[in-house]
């Protein structure tokens, strides 16, 4: 299984589906709260070049925003 990391916050809608989809299919992921974490949100600016989250990193792939398709593409679901 790839490492999966998701950059969100605390009041994300799309942040809460893409953990509830990881959660669901059994996917270990690391979590960043940017909203109160300025390094982590540093990070994902500088990784990314995007300010909104989520942010999802699969292996060496970014992901913005929920896009299922393509997570369950990267994950191999």
């Amino acid at each position: 299984m790839k490492n999966v990391t998701i950059y969100s916050t605390p009041t994300c809608h799309f942040c809460h589906m893409a953990k509830d989809f990881f959660k669901e299919k059994g996917v270990a992921f690391t979590e960043y709260n940017v909203a109160s974490d300025l390094e982590k949100r540093k990070e994902m600016v500088a990784k990314s070049g995007q300010m909104g989250v989520p942010v999802i990193v699969i292996g060496d792939e970014f992901v913005v925003g929920f896009n299922k398709p393509k997570i369950v593409q990267l994950l191999g679901l």
